[in-house]
């Protein structure tokens, strides 16, 4: 039996790794623990409050396995670097699949810090393994580019998702294009596009998604999601997906056009082949404390040419049109980006890594899978 454990840092990391704990859980040779965090959420303004207890309450009824033990295990599968990696085993095979998949530097920068640690990568494509190799770190891991990731699976299963479900769920108008504004917290335009995200009310759908950390006030102010809830409130055409719905996909999948900044949401809407927007923030060279850059690119050049870029709220209705309304020069350039940033677009990415994942375990004579394994 080979022991697996995923590492959930976070709630909303699940969806990085489920397409892999499913089909692992579904093959016998694997027993299978989750691991959680504290998912700290910030009260009254002062006090951290953790929601351990119901995210492990919630995982148990959905039958799954979670446990404080980290050591013992065959493989460690994370949606980020690991927190405290000393108490894992140092001999455990050490699986990186990231929880987002856009331009933050954070998810290398967190690998190349824990010099002790060895992590088999799996990127979503050649654009990270591009990037990583320009700063001279394609030895600091394992780094696989043809995979493709697990957690963009789902968005190619077959019947996976329901559009007109979840339309009638929301209470959409089916008539009408849905416009999904989906900000990351930090940094975000939440507040820029605040006075004018009714503009799109009456000719479209808008549906607001905001990031897990707009909500638990740790990171950001409350103001993040207060505002929203207050618009929501008051406008019966506005649509805000609740706090504890932290699943993006089944929005993206839906929404004809979606609205961000920095947030990876805009890479996994141009997996989809859809037409998003990105609204380039005021210009500000955003650095880690030791000096590296927040981003991996400016957002000026980010999926130019295909995605409209905004750079300030009254570029919000023609962008949108621009996004609806595609020309074949901005198809032709959608289509290069996705293919460079992208491998196995096809929902068998968690297949191909569970077979890599095989191939490891067998070079290293842990396990003998009695057939040949390839990726």
């Amino acid at each position: 039996m080979i022991k697996v454990l995923f590492d959930l840092k976070k709630e909303y990391y699940f969806n990085s790794l489920y397409p892999l704990i499913r089909l692992m859980s579904e093959d016998p040779k694997y027993d299978i623990s989750l691991t959680i965090g504290n998912d700290q959420k910030r009260v009254f303004g002062i006090f951290l409050k953790s929601n351990k207890k119901r995210v492990r309450q919630e995982l148990e009824e959905q039958g799954y396995k979670v446990t404080t033990q980290k050591a013992g295990y065959d493989v460690i599968v994370c949606g980020d670097a690991l927190k405290n990696p000393a108490s894992y085993d140092a001999d455990a095979l050490k699986i990186h699949l990231d929880h987002g998949v856009g331009i933050k530097t954070l998810r290398i920068r967190n690998i190349v810090r824990q010099k002790e640690q060895h992590y088999h990568v799996f990127l979503e494509g050649r654009y990270w393994y591009d990037y990583i190799k320009s700063l001279g770190w394609q030895d600091k891991a394992r780094f696989y580019t043809d995979t493709g990731i697990p957690k963009l699976d789902p968005f190619f299963w077959e019947n996976y998702y329901n559009n007109n479900a979840l339309i009638k769920k929301l209470g959409l108008n089916p008539k009408k294009k849905t416009v999904l504004f989906a900000p990351s917290y930090k940094p975000s335009c939440i507040e820029f596009l605040q006075e004018n995200i009714t503009d799109l009310v009456g000719d479209y759908n808008l549906v607001i998604k905001l990031h897990p950390y707009s909500w638990g006030g740790k990171y950001v102010s409350h103001s993040q999601h207060i505002f929203y809830e207050k618009l929501a409130a008051r406008n019966a055409d506005v649509f805000l997906i609740p706090e504890d719905d932290y699943d993006i996909f089944p929005y993206l999948y839906m929404a004809d056009t979606m609205i961000s900044d920095t947030s990876s949401v805009i890479n996994e809407f141009l997996a989809l082949g859809k037409f998003g927007i990105i609204y380039v923030l005021p210009y500000e060279q955003l650095n880690h404390s030791d000096g590296m850059p927040v981003l991996s690119i400016d957002p000026e050049e980010w999926l130019e040419g295909a995605f409209p870029h905004m750079h300030k709220p009254e570029d919000l209705l023609p962008a949108v049109r621009e996004a609806l309304n595609p020309t074949e020069e901005m198809k032709n350039k959608l289509s290069e980006y996705r293919d460079y940033f992208f491998s196995g677009l096809d929902g068998k990415a968690g297949q191909r890594v569970k077979a890599a994942i095989e191939r490891l375990l067998s070079e290293n004579g842990r396990f003998d899978f009695n057939r040949t394994v390839t990726i």
